[in-house]
């Protein structure tokens, strides 16, 4: 069975990739899955139909015959346990992977992405200056553990897996900022993540949702 997830109509991050359906569509590329994808309008999103799959109106959202899921990190783990290519068969390896996915959202992601929100909404508070510092410093202290726990590694633990999936979009959110280039080895490790042709097929397939929305 073919399964549907869900994405931006008009996707705020203009088609860069950043949206959380592209970490499910990577997924699903990485192991040969074909899918299905239904776009939602910003209206849409905060329907009842489907509010009745993602409480929150959010995006993305994933269904399988009477399975539906939310949350990019919860669907991802879904398609990894499920498909090989994003998991070791090795218990102790797959259990440290599964970790690795959780460090990418829990520990990692939160303040590059409250980053992300200050300087796009709170550029005119005057508490901006000190609350960006505070949030690239929390951002500093995170990928200093993290560049010196990858070290001169390909992928964070043996092969790539869901983990570097995950920890590689969460990065790819300071893409271009002097604080990922602060960090060399992190750098090349987001650009062996979008080098991968799954990589490369989920990301023209947002793409061309967003440019075909600007375009009609």
């Amino acid at each position: 069975m073919i399964p549907t997830i869900t994405a931006f109509e008009r996707s705020p991050d203009r088609g860069k990739g950043l949206a959380r359906d592209m970490r499910v569509r990577w997924a699903l590329e990485e192991v040969g899955q074909p899918y299905d994808v239904r776009l939602l309008s910003f209206k849409a999103m905060k329907e009842p139909a489907h509010l009745a799959l993602q409480p929150f109106g959010q995006i993305p959202t994933y269904e399988e015959g009477d399975l539906a899921l939310f949350e990019s990190g919860s669907i991802v783990l879904h398609i990894a346990e499920r498909h090989a290519g994003l998991l070791p068969e090795n218990a102790n390896a797959r259990a440290r992977a599964i970790t690795w996915m959780f460090a990418a959202l829990n520990t990692v992601e939160p303040p590059i992405f409250d980053r992300a929100l200050c300087t796009i909404l709170e550029r005119d508070k005057p508490w901006y200056e000190q609350r960006l510092r505070y949030l690239e410093d929390s951002i500093r202290n995170r990928l200093g553990k993290l560049s010196d726990r990858l070290g001169d590694a390909e992928w964070l633990d043996g092969g790539f897996s869901a983990g570097d999936l995950l920890m590689v979009t969460v990065l790819l959110r300071l893409k271009g900022s002097s604080i990922l280039d602060e960090y060399p080895n992190l750098s090349a490790y987001v650009a062996r993540g979008e080098a991968r042709p799954a990589y490369k097929r989920a990301f023209d397939a947002q793409l061309a949702v967003f440019t075909a929305a600007s375009t009609g």
